[in-house]
This record gives structure tokens, C-alpha cells and sequence, in this order.
């Protein structure tokens, strides 16, 4: 497509934007000031027949108008590298009024110690010469490259690292935008029928007709429109009175949009999907930006026809943020990236009992997403049990290696979600875990939730006297927050009891939840259970669980959770 007229506002935006990463104005003034500056003082030296002592020697002032001179120098060099043609004719016009003087001063005046100064600045022209013109080649195949950067091929349009640079300096002038994701609906049939070359056509006589209204300014707005990829646009909406108008502006371009299109006597009619985040209100930050604006543009094209534009909302999001978990999720484990890191445990005297082993995921920056964000995504997903065995595998290699290098007596809880455990295969997979790595189910503790119990009570009982029978040791998770009663807590073939945490945080706020843990604790040494207490952060929490007979804690207050190898160090340190 040819290239837009040069007047038009996105050539000028662009235009602007570049401009402002140039050298500042302030520094040219300077420069200017320096060689008229140098020039004087390089006219007063000449004339000057002091001298000077530096370091015990003598020097006479005159010896250093070749330094004055040479500041003068490096000042119009400067003013030619850094602002093109405007810094090459004025440092040009600067050397050029010295001639004057300078053929006075030689032929009528007969001083000839001007000669080197005439022959210097006819130096200096051809040096700043050749550096404006070399410029002007490296600008021009510059500027080819930044066009290439900021523009898309197939219609002339702006692309979306252009809108980025348009949306860093909005935000550098703190000026409020939208920024609107657009999809052309059903586009791929109009490629399937009637090819690519007509599709193309298409997206090009939608870019004309957007360009034209936002260059209009008839929506009342300052539009900045872009070709994302494929049917998929971008409008950066500012200059705005009040969030009413940003729908006014969209519903604009869509009106626009689904005006009868003529490609070679075909008629077509498109309509699109529109949704857009609001900066600063729903974000600062752009990679969000551009992220949120998608977000509600899925959602608006899930709804069908009858919704076509729609904002950017927190409930909007959570579906997209879901999906893009999900995706990392599935990606770790086809790459066998999910981590697994422990957690101590320790008795009341603070000696080390074991660890617990918790799912860890990172993000493609390396950033740790929150368990919190994917286990239940995963529970939903299906892939839990995956994350389960992975975890299972890594815990397992790591308590064999550690007890054979140490020989430390200690017990490794493994998390096993309600839909593993109950799946026909898990006893036979984790049996061949422990077999690959020759490790005694006995230090093993499996770790199921207080809602087995109301779930699936007989299936779960049946499964965990398979485990016992195996040499499993089995810990109740999360108790006190669920609704069991003790007949089953007394039917389950369990060793241990965990307290969760919310008790645990309450307990020094108010002496009720203090006496409720003080029964969970009584209600499992009745059952000839041992319990341990989740979530311990502080000296008086210990103080307390110590006082009413708690067995085993564990929480940041003695152990954060650490990656395998510190793991490794604290059982070498306990020996």
C-alpha cells in the first residue's frame, strides 16, 4: 500500500515521538555558546604575553591557544554529529564569519600568524562536511529501518510496538487513554472463499477507512489506529472528556467499519468485536494495558453478536488469567519444570522431624506464580494429579538421598488431592516411584484433606488401609475446617492430624480459638494421633501450642519453604 500523505496525524505522531529522543535543544544552545566563548578566548590568548608556572615550569599563556582553539573545534563537530542539518549550517555559519577577520588580519594587516587558523577552519568545514552528509546516509537507512519497525507492511498502518512508543509517552505526560483491541468476525471465511489476495484487499480497505476518520477527527477524540496481526486491530483513544465518550469513539469506527465494502464487484459486510482497557484507571503499566484490553475482547467475542464492545473488568480477566495458567501448567509438566520445595517440620524442642513437599511454578520471567493461583486451577483442569506425581517423584529422590547420605531419621509429607488418590492407578504409581529410588514407604507421610471424609468416606477408608498396609504413614490436612464427624476421624487409619493455619492465627488474637486448638490437639491424643500445627509465625504461637500439647510445628517462624539443595544442607547441619 502506498505510504500515507506526509500530513497525515499518524506520520506526524510518529514523527514527534521520534524527534523527542533526539539530542535537547538546551544542549545545542550550549554548544553554540562554548565556540563563541572558545573564539574570544582564543583571540585573547594569541594577544597575551604572560606566563604561567605548572608544576615549576614556566609556560608562556600563548602556548595554549591551540587548547582554546581545539574546544572551538569539538564544539562544531558536535553540532554536526548530533543535530543534522540544522547543527551542520549553523556550525558552518560560525566558522564562516571568522573569515572575514582572518583575510583581513593576512593581507591588509599582514599578520601571518592567522594562516594556520584559516588553514584549521577550512579543515573543519570538510571534517563537518563529510560528517553531515555520512549522517544524512545513516539517518536515511535509519529512518528505513525505524519505518520497517513502526509499520505494517500489508496497510501502511502503525503496528503495535508503535502503539507501546505512542502509550510510554502518553503516560510520560500523564495524559488519561484507552486502548481498544478490535477483531474482524468471521474474517478467515472471507481467506477460505475467496483467497488471501482478496482478504488482503480487505484489510486494506479497512485501514484506509479507519485512517480516514481518525485523521478526520470527527469522533471528537485523538485517535491513534494500528494493525495488530492478522484481523486484528488496535485504536489508542485520548483527548477524551469523559469514559462515555471512549464507547462513542468505538461505536464510531464500528458504524464505519460495517458500510458496505467493494473489492473487484464483490460486495462484503464486516462487523467486529471491541474490547478496551482504560488507563490509568484500570492500569499504568502497558504489557497490562494490552493484556486487559484483550482480555475483554475474548470475552465480548464468547458472548456472541449481541454484545460487541465491552471494558476491561477484574471478573473479565480471571477467565483469561486461568487459561494462561493453565498453559504454563501444561507447559511445565511436558518440560518437567514443576519444582518441588520443603518445608521443615520440627518436634516442640525444635529437632527436626521432617519436611512436607509443596508444588512450585514459575512464569516464563522466572517468577514464582502463588500456589494459591494454580493448584486450583489445576484441581479444575484435571492436572492436579500430575503436579501430585511429579512432586511425589522429586520428594521421594530427595528423602532416599538424604537419609543414605546421612543416615538422618527423618519423615517426608507429600500433599496427595482427593481426585488422585481415587484414581485405579495411584497405589500403583507411587509403589513404582519408591521402587525406582529404593525408598521404605515407612518415612513416607501421605497428606489427604479433612473433606475426604464427607466426600467419600468408604472409598477413602478403603484406599488408605492400602497405604497403611503398605507402610504409609497417612496425615488428615487442613483439620478443624471442615465438618467431619469423629466416628469417621475414628474409623481412618491415620497418625497424624494437621491444624490449619486460620486457627493458628487466631489463637493469640482471642482465648476461644485458643481453646479450640487445645481440643483438636486433646480429640487426637485421645485417638493416639499426633499433631502437628500449620502456619506457625511467631515466638508466642510456639510458646502457646508448647503449653497446650502440641506435638510438631511447622511455619516461617522455624523454616520457610527452601529449595531442595538448602534442604539438603539443613539435614547435613542436624546430623
Amino acid at each position: 500500500m502506498a505510504k500515507q500523505p506526509e500530513n497525515n496525524r499518524v506520520d506526524k505522531t510518529l514523527r514527534k515521538l521520534s524527534l523527542e529522543k533526539e539530542a535537547p535543544k538546551g544542549v545545542f544552545v550550549l554548544l553554540a555558546v562554548l565556540f563563541v566563548f572558545s573564539i574570544f578566548l582564543t583571540s585573547s590568548i594569541s594577544r597575551s604575553e604572560a606566563t604561567a608556572v605548572i608544576f615549576g615550569i614556566p609556560f608562556e599563556i600563548k602556548s595554549f591557544t591551540g587548547i582554546s582553539s581545539m574546544l572551538g573545534n569539538i564544539c562544531l563537530i558536535c553540532l554536526a554529529m548530533l543535530y543534522r542539518k540544522t547543527g551542520y549550517l549553523t556550525a558552518l555559519a560560525l566558522i564562516l564569519l571568522q573569515f572575514p577577520l582572518m583575510f583581513i588580519n593576512i593581507f591588509i594587516r599582514s599578520n601571518y600568524g592567522n594562516i594556520p587558523g584559516l588553514f584549521n577552519n577550512i579543515l573543519i568545514i570538510l571534517a563537518i562536511t563529510f560528517i553531515y552528509f555520512g549522517n544524512r546516509k545513516i539517518q536515511a537507512y535509519q529512518n528505513h529501518i525505524r519505518e520497517q519497525a513502526v509499520t505494517d507492511r500489508l496497510t501502511g498502518l502503525p503496528n503495535r510496538f508503535a502503539c507501546s512508543e505512542l502509550m510510554q509517552d502518553l503516560l510520560k505526560r500523564s495524559e488519561r487513554f484507552a486502548i481498544v483491541s478490535v477483531d474482524l468476525n468471521d474474517f478467515k471465511s472471507i481467506n477460505d472463499t475467496m483467497g488471501h489476495e482478496t482478504g488482503d484487499h480487505v484489510l486494506k480497505a479497512v485501514a484506509d477507512r479507519w485512517m480516514s476518520l481518525a485523521n478526520s477527527l470527527k469522533t471528537g477524540t485523538v485517535d491513534f489506529v494500528a494493525r495488530s496481526t492478522g484481523d486484528e486491530f488496535l485504536i489508542i483513544i485520548s483527548g477524551y472528556g469523559s469514559l462515555d465518550d471512549i464507547e462513542r469513539t468505538i461505536t464510531d469506527y464500528k458504524t464505519d467499519l460495517e458500510r458496505k465494502i467493494t473489492i473487484d464487484d464483490c460486495d462484503y459486510y464486516l462487523s467486529a468485536c471491541f474490547g478496551y482497557a482504560v488507563c490509568p484507571e484500570d492500569s499504568d503499566v502497558i504489557d497490562n494495558l494490552f493484556t486487559f484490553s484483550d482480555a475483554a475482547l475474548h470475552e465480548t467475542k464468547k458472548k456472541g453478536s449481541g454484545s460487541r464492545v465491552m471494558r476491561f473488568t477484574p471478573d473479565v480477566f480471571s477467565t483469561e488469567v486461568s487459561l494462561e495458567i493453565e498453559r504454563k501448567i501444561r507447559s511445565a509438566l511436558t518440560d518437567n519444570k514443576i519444582l518441588c520445595h520443603l518445608q521443615p517440620q520440627y518436634d516442640m524442642d525444635h529437632h527436626l522431624r521432617g519436611f512436607e513437599a509443596l508444588a512450585r511454578l514459575k512464569d516464563d520471567n522466572g517468577k514464582f506464580i502463588s500456589p494459591a493461583d494454580f493448584i486450583p486451577v489445576a484441581e479444575k483442569t484435571g492436572l492436579v494429579d500430575r503436579i501430585d506425581m511429579r512432586v511425589f517423584e522429586l520428594a521421594v529422590q530427595f528423602i532416599g538421598n538424604v537419609t543414605a547420605e546421612t543416615g538422618a531419621d527423618i519423615t517426608m509429607s507429600v500433599n496427595v488431592s482427593v481426585r488422585h488418590l481415587m484414581k485405579n492407578n495411584f497405589i500403583d504409581d507411587i509403589r513404582r516411584v519408591l521402587r525406582n529410588y529404593n525408598v521404605s514407604p515407612s518415612i513416607i507421610e501421605i497428606e489427604i484433606t479433612e473433606s475426604i471424609m464427607i466426600d467419600s468416606a468408604d472409598n477413602a477408608l478403603q484406599r488408605i488401609d492400602e497405604l497403611k498396609q503398605l507402610g504409609f504413614k497417612v496425615a488428615i490436612d487442613d483439620f478443624g475446617t471442615g465438618y467431619s464427624s469423629l466416628s469417621y476421624l475414628n474409623s481412618f487409619p491415620t497418625d497424624m492430624l494437621k491444624i490449619d493455619k486460620s486457627f493458628i492465627d487466631n489463637m493469640s488474637l482471642n482465648e476461644s480459638s485458643k481453646q479450640y486448638v487445645a481440643m483438636i490437639i486433646s480429640i487426637g491424643h485421645t485417638l493416639d494421633l499426633k499433631v502437628i500445627s500449620e502456619g506457625v509465625e511467631s515466638d508466642d504461637q510456639v510458646n502457646v501450642l508448647k503449653s497446650i500439647g502440641c506435638d510438631y510445628i511447622q511455619g516461617y517462624v522455624w523454616g520457610k519453604p527452601m529449595p531442595l539443595e538448602e534442604a539438603n544442607r539443613l539435614v547435613a547441619s542436624r546430623k
